[in-house]
């Protein structure tokens, strides 16, 4: 599906990343996670064409992104996290974009804007931030495009809207769509996502599947102080100490992601050394 080799990127003299290498598949959630400013964005915009590498190759489908071909753009959607939409009512909108997605199915735009609460007859700017993202995730999903790129698609939505996301999300998802999603919230999606790749400062510390994590690391509560200092992350709270450390029992415990993400970034040498003994 998405195929990253040697990939270098950089905004004039600032280099983003160096050297990149990641293949994203078929019929799987990938979590890109990293702090803001880490390149997320940047790699998400060089796979759907929008950037440029300045090394390496990056192949979608076996088209180059940067081709822009009709051919490749049909089956890429990528919601950005910044975006504008005109200012007309949401039929003028399925209308105007539908033409450039063969495949875009209207029920399916239709349950989903009902599932999100949208009035169908809306004007789009007369919406709020949310509103609007919650249209163009349903139009995402709706175009049946193979690849799609989300960046941040939880930032503006309220509680009950991330719930209806993730519902909508597990229904699009099939084994020929690949969905890669950018975020930092990583507790909004944690449920959906198959595969996590932490970035850090335009490098990958961390790329493995959740059933791999769940068998190499554990996720619990502890009271036992020298438990607490030997594992891999550590933080206090109410109940006692919440921890990540070694899976050595074989009992696969509940993933927290936020957890597994502070522990990659503040321990990674120890995690890759575990994952790649």
């Amino acid at each position: 599906m998405v195929s990253i080799e040697n990939v270098s990127f950089a905004y004039r003299k600032k280099p983003v990343f160096n050297g990149l290498n990641l293949r994203f598949e078929a019929g799987h959630v990938y979590g890109l996670l990293g702090k803001n400013g880490t390149g997320k964005s940047s790699l998400l915009r060089n796979i759907a064409g929008l950037l440029f590498p300045q090394k390496g190759n990056i192949v979608v489908n076996g088209f180059t992104p940067g081709d822009r071909l009709p051919v490749f753009l049909q089956d890429v959607f990528m919601v950005p996290e910044e975006f504008y939409l005109p200012d007309i009512s949401v039929p003028d909108f399925i209308k105007s974009y539908v033409p450039f997605y063969p495949r875009f199915n209207s029920d399916k735009f239709r349950d989903y804007i009902s599932i999100f609460e949208i009035p169908a007859d809306s004007t789009l700017q007369n919406m709020s931030y949310g509103q609007k993202k919650k249209v163009l995730i349903s139009f995402a999903l709706a175009s049946n495009a193979k690849l799609l790129l989300m960046d941040e698609p939880t930032n503006g939505l309220d509680i009950m809207s991330k719930s209806q996301l993730r519902k909508i999300l597990a229904q699009a998802l099939d084994e020929e769509r690949c969905i890669i999603i950018s975020t930092h919230q990583v507790k909004d999606l944690e449920n959906l996502i198959d595969r996590i790749t932490v970035i850090d400062d335009g490098k990958i510390l961390f790329d493995e599947t959740i059933d791999d994590i769940s068998k190499k690391l554990s996720f619990r509560f502890a009271i036992d102080q020298t438990e607490v200092a030997e594992a891999l992350y550590a933080e206090s709270s109410l109940a006692g100490n919440v921890i990540v450390t070694a899976n050595t029992e074989g009992e696969e415990s509940k993933i927290d992601l936020e957890l597994l993400y502070k522990a990659i970034v503040t321990n990674s040498r120890k995690i890759t050394q575990l994952f790649h003994a």
